[in-house]
């Protein structure tokens, strides 16, 4: 099945994984509007896409903006949600949890999709799809991720009661493992970076980092897989199997 004519919204489709699938959602001749709270980045993405790609600089923060633009957008065919603040994310011991900062850690990835899809799932069609994102941390938690842990976790149940919830909307999740984005580089050293990377993955059947056009294959899939939904697809490189 094709996305031919289709019109795709990508929330966080600027960069890393979200722009993958834009790029892949373009080629399969897909309407795409690209949506991120970085209005400069917005902008080079658009024309990194090319012509007929539309953006829009929100902020999955502010509700009100997110309920005009959704209200702006009109019908569409399928939600992708990809946005993600990783700034928020600090590894540190439950006991030090500052817990005045601890709502912000679910402050985009949760209530940002929650906010975009309360407003915009009633513009999808029957069979059309809302695809959210969360992660591995959600299956494999460790010291320090206790709060992160629980917010991915939330992201897959609120895609099952989403999907019995808004049918015949299709509702579904894709869980990635280790990806190379920009978000690695941001955070450390080549050299580091590198080594963290092998550290993570050389125990997964598939003993490397993934590259955003392969898990951007899990969102197309899920677009066009009309027999799918409260599913939440791995893409790890096998990595939840070991």
């Amino acid at each position: 099945m094709s996305l031919r004519a289709k019109r795709v919204v990508i929330v966080g489709g600027s960069s890393g994984i979200g722009f993958a699938v834009a790029e892949q959602a373009v080629a399969d001749g897909a309407r795409v509007i690209v949506a991120s709270s970085n209005a400069p980045k917005v902008e080079k993405a658009v024309e990194r896409l090319g012509a007929g790609v539309v953006g829009l600089a929100l902020d999955v923060r502010d509700r009100e903006a997110v309920a005009r633009a959704c209200e702006q957008l009109g019908r569409f065919d399928h939600l992708v949600y990809t946005a993600g603040d990783w700034d928020s994310f600090e590894w540190v011991p439950f006991a030090e949890t500052d817990l005045s900062a601890a709502a912000n850690i679910f402050a985009v990835r949760f209530w940002g999709a929650v906010c975009v899809i309360r407003h915009a799932h009633a513009a999808l069609p029957p069979g059309g799809s809302i695809t959210l994102t969360d992660g591995m941390i959600a299956h494999r938690p460790r010291k320090g991720s206790a709060l992160g842990t629980a917010m991915a976790g939330a992201i897959e149940h609120l895609v099952r009661g989403l999907a019995v919830e808004l049918a015949p909307v299709r509702v579904n999740a894709v869980c990635p493992g280790p990806i190379r984005t920009g978000v690695w580089d941001s955070r450390l050293p080549e050299a580091e970076r590198e080594e963290q990377l092998q550290r993570m993955t050389r125990r997964q059947p598939i003993a490397r980092v993934g590259e955003p056009r392969e898990v951007a294959e899990a969102y197309l899939y899920l677009m066009r897989g009309t027999y799918t939904t409260g599913q939440v697809l791995h893409v790890d490189g096998g990595g939840s199997v070991v």
